[in-house]
């Protein structure tokens, strides 16, 4: 992820993350945290917070990060909270939290996350007042960027780097970065050219060339903004600010300082804020509106205050001394310039070194303690010379001057090597030698005036003279200077505005350019994203789940307070509303005849046509559907399915013009995917209700045909018992008549007796067999018609279904063999069970086997494992064709239609097993093996049947 990116890349960001929900934000998210951390820092903190609730934290015991690259993710936001707390000025809280996002990069190997840790590390070192940490984390980021390939951000931090070291030794640095950084740069990222501008403006502003340094930071400004850096932004704006003021342009020093403290004030950043008016105050100052000056810059250092470590609370600090001095309240300035003496000690930055002792001794002058100003005042003229700062080194010298004429009866020590009248003069003198070495250096007038005034008090009046005519000349060339820098600050002026203008006209040239190509794209964009959701509803075979998917999207990609769709009756006479939303609240039921003269839905659907309402006439209002919003605009179009016109779709919104032609377009688009899902639901429902009706129509002939083999295997034992009972009857009525006739002898009698106890025998055996042949028939009769779950024994049930079946069985010469023991017990359903293996039975001899050969079938069950069983029903037939296997459990599957089969008795018997049984069923054929001849069918079956719902319906 970049270290910084253009405005137009949020706005895309920020535009496509608005219709996104849940897990889907994340990828934007990311970013958008990144990337509005200074822009917006509050909305980058909630995105941060989001994206962090939607990945895992690897710093969690149980975390199990996929891949290091959410973990980076994770740390990067956790950065984000980091610059969120130093921007806020909470610097050891922010030092503490960006040490450890660095720590957890590092174990990440993630060289950018590294170099953007250390440079926050850097920022709030700053702050801190450490600015030789703050020069290491710079390093330290450079090298980790390096390290990665990635040359922008270690350009950054050198870019960083140089800017401080500028304003601690400037021609030190200017020689150290010079070559890298200079006004023949060509940047063109706008990152890294804030840095640059800043580091260029810095140089020269210590050259006295505050022309130049204020173009440099108005570059810096303009970047700043454009990369999304905020913070370097608000201060470039306060130098250009101060060099404007420098250039004597206070009107466009106070608009500069104005446009900061507009960006920084809805910030609330203390460091921006307070910078932003201690500046302005300095601005005041120099203007002579103390009052005002003064007002600003307490407050100022009010809020600064928790930042007393960084460089702006030292400025701060002296444009407080400054003040004071201006103001006449010396104590006030000595107290100010003390403390800075402070600051500069812990930042080492000679600046303020020599600043914070020239103050305090102009303020130890006044205040009448001339051998301690004279003291100070020297420290800050050696700390110029060890400086090569003349500027400092002038104004010091300047300063004892000042302290000398102001105490002349004090019995101050007579400087070593005087040569001039008296100690004023020989400091003045030097300080004007000093000068005369400054390239483009204007001594000031009232250098010369104070000149001539001490050659006057020492009685050299010529000299006076002399000098006063060069204080006049001087103050000539001053006003010249100050024309010049008039100038010069209209050059600027100028010249930002016609770069502001000329970049002006580009960025419209390209934007234009960039709108036709977003139109251009944001179109195929859509009708991608548009594809993608007719593929999302025209999946659904159900109508409610193809409303549902239609309202989702529509108030997505709609402006929307009702929606409602309206399918026509099966009479065609009128429309029904069949779903219909309101401000996220169900319509009720609701028809239009189709005879109605003014409905647009009756209009829409009759003319096959879109139709339109931008503005809803107001005296239309009254023919609004009861209990329904009024609404402004409105769109109605038809859902056709081929020739065929089966329903409309209707969007509203409260406002007049709310859709577009672009709108428009996504909205018909949707009615054509509409229409064909609830088509294709239509046509499904249909189709389910014609296979539950062959389904029914399969297990009523199932049932018939149980019905008709039990009947005949009756036929037998019940036959056998009526002829043995008409044969005894017979033999009866034969012994009546001996016994009423001649008389009946004892062999007759016992030749009787013994007909009868065979013919009791067969009796018995014959009404036996049929009795079980009717309790077999009754158990499975109930089982099938009434999927009664209860605990059975396995081998019974089978023995049972057998039975039923074997009439057909031995009426197509094959026979069964069954292998199950008598120990295994199951707790599941009997009735689902024995379809299955009848269909099973019935497959086999439909399609088992060849005409005119008998075959065997055999059903064999054994335990497999703890609670479940293995039920293998297999036959000796042709078997399956291998392009057959893969079809045989699909609804309506056969090879013999026409001739008995109707395709749905494996399919049956899948879903039997797979979902009321919860087992798995397989298949295999001979014809796919040599090893083995005919087809095996193998249902593996928990012992005990997962519980159904009580509302579950039939599965077969």
């Amino acid at each position: 992820m970049d270290m910084f990116t253009a405005d137009d890349k949020v706005a895309q960001w920020e535009s496509a993350l608005l219709p996104l929900r849940g897990a889907e934000r994340l990828p934007l998210l990311l970013p958008l945290a990144w990337h509005l951390r200074q822009r917006d820092t509050r909305r980058a903190l909630a995105f941060a917070t989001e994206a962090l609730a939607l990945l895992p934290d690897s710093s969690l015991p149980d975390s199990s990060l996929p891949d290091p690259e959410h973990a980076s993710q994770v740390a990067r936001m956790h950065l984000v909270h980091a610059e969120g707390k130093w921007l806020d000025g909470h610097l050891d809280d922010a030092q503490a939290r960006a040490t450890d996002v660095l720590r957890r990069f590092a174990a990440l190997d993630d060289r950018a996350g590294c170099a953007d840790s250390h440079w926050l590390l850097a920022w709030i070192a700053v702050d801190q007042g450490k600015h030789g940490a703050s020069d290491a984390a710079l390093a330290a980021g450079a090298a980790q960027a390096r390290l990665g390939g990635d040359m922008l951000r270690a350009e950054l931090a050198d870019a960083a780097r140089a800017r401080w070291a500028v304003l601690v030794k400037r021609n030190s640095a200017v020689a150290q970065w010079g070559g890298q950084f200079n006004a023949h740069t060509r940047v063109a990222d706008p990152a890294l050219a804030t840095w640059v501008n800043d580091f260029l403006a810095l140089a020269a502003s210590q050259t006295g060339d505050f022309g130049a340094a204020a173009g440099y930071f108005i570059g810096c400004y303009e970047c700043a903004l454009e990369s999304g850096q905020l913070r370097a932004a608000i201060i470039a704006a306060t130098n250009i600010g101060e060099d404007f003021t420098l250039l004597g342009d206070h009107h466009s020093a106070l608009e500069w300082m104005q446009r900061a403290l507009e960006l920084a004030r809805p910030t609330g950043w203390p460091r921006s804020v307070g910078a932003c008016l201690m500046h302005t105050a300095d601005t005041l100052r120099r203007l002579g509106q103390l009052d005002p000056a003064h007002d600003l810059l307490q407050e100022a250092l009010t809020i600064l205050k928790p930042l007393a470590g960084a460089r702006s609370y030292a400025i701060a600090l002296q444009y407080l001394g400054d003040l004071s001095l201006d103001q006449g309240d010396f104590d006030a300035a000595l107290n100010a310039f003390t403390r800075l003496e402070a600051r500069a000690d812990v930042l080492g930055q000679s600046d303020f070194h020599s600043i914070a002792r020239r103050g305090q001794a102009h303020a130890l002058g006044r205040l009448g303690r001339a051998d301690e100003a004279l003291a100070v005042a020297a420290q800050a003229v050696a700390i110029s010379v060890a400086d090569d700062n003349p500027h400092n080194q002038i104004a010091a010298l300047r300063v004892m001057a000042m302290v000398h004429s102001q105490h002349p009866r004090h019995g101050l020590p007579a400087p070593e090597g005087m040569t001039e009248p008296n100690a004023a003069l020989h400091y003045l003198v030097q300080a004007l030698a000093l000068a005369a070495t400054i390239e483009g250096y204007t001594v000031p007038g009232d250098l010369y005036d104070a000149m001539a005034r001490e050659y006057a008090a020492a009685g050299d009046f010529r000299r006076a003279y002399e000098v006063a005519m060069a204080g006049s000349l001087a103050r000539e060339t001053t006003h010249s200077q100050e024309a010049t820098n008039h100038a010069i600050a209209m050059q600027v002026h100028h010249q930002t505005e016609h770069a502001r203008n000329e970049g002006h006209h580009h960025r419209e040239l390209a934007a234009s350019e960039a709108r036709r190509a977003e139109v251009l794209a944001r179109t195929s964009a859509t009708l991608e994203r548009l594809s993608t959701i007719g593929q999302e509803i025209t999946a659904h075979l159900d109508a409610a789940a193809v409303f549902s998917a239609l309202d989702r999207h529509i108030h997505g990609l709609l402006t929307a307070s009702t929606f409602a769709i309206y399918m026509t009756d099966p009479a065609h006479t009128e429309l029904q509303r069949a779903f219909g939303v309101e401000l996220g609240q169900a319509l009720p039921p609701h028809a239009i005849a189709l005879t109605h003269p003014s409905a647009y839905a009756v209009r829409a659907l009759l003319e096959r046509r879109e139709i339109y309402i931008a503005h809803w006439p107001d005296c239309e209002h009254q023919q609004v559907v009861p209990d329904t919003l009024v609404n402004m605009s409105a769109l109605f179009v038809p859902l056709t399915a081929g020739e065929r016109a089966i329903g409309v779709m209707t969007v509203q919104a409260p406002q007049s013009h709310a859709y577009g032609e672009n709108e428009r377009m996504i909205f018909r688009t949707l009615c054509a995917y509409g229409a064909i899902a609830l088509d294709n639901a239509d046509a499904y429902r249909q189709l389910q209700d014609a296979q539950a009706q062959l389904v029914s129509q399969q297990k009523l002939a199932a049932l018939g045909a149980l019905m008709a083999g039990v009947a005949h295997e009756l036929n037998t034992p019940i036959g056998n018992s009526l002829l043995i009972a008409s044969t005894m009857q017979e033999k009866t009525s034969e012994i009546e008549t001996l016994m009423n006739g001649r008389g009946l002898r004892r062999s007759e009698l016992a030749a009787f007796v013994a007909d009868s106890q065979k013919a009791a025998a067969l009796v018995m055996r014959g009404l036996t067999s049929a009795a079980d042949l009717v309790n077999s028939f009754k158990q499975v009769a109930v089982d099938r018609t009434t999927e009664q779950r209860r605990f059975f024994n396995l081998q019974q049930v089978c023995h049972e279904i057998i039975a039923t079946m074997m009439n057909r069985i031995r009426a197509a010469d094959h026979r069964i063999e069954m292998d199950v023991p008598d120990t295994i017990g199951m707790d599941s359903y009997p009735g689902p069970f024995g379809q299955v293996i009848t269909n099973f039975i019935a497959n086999a001899l439909l399609h088992g086997f060849a005409p005119g050969v008998s075959g065997t079938m055999r059903l064999s069950a054994a335990l497999t494992g703890e609670a479940r069983v293995q039920v293998r029903f297999a036959d000796d037939g042709v078997g399956i064709p291998s392009e057959h296997l893969g079809r045989i459990f699909d609804p309506f599957f056969t090879t013999k239609l026409g001739q008995g089969g109707s395709g749905l008795g494996l399919s049956i018997s899948y879903n039997i097993v797979s979902s009321l049984l919860g087992g798995q069923i397989g298949v295999n054929s001979g014809l796919n093996n040599a090893d083995s001849a005919g087809t095996c069918f193998t249902l593996d079956l928990p012992l005990r049947a997962p519980e159904q719902a009580p509302d579950a319906g039939s599965i077969y």
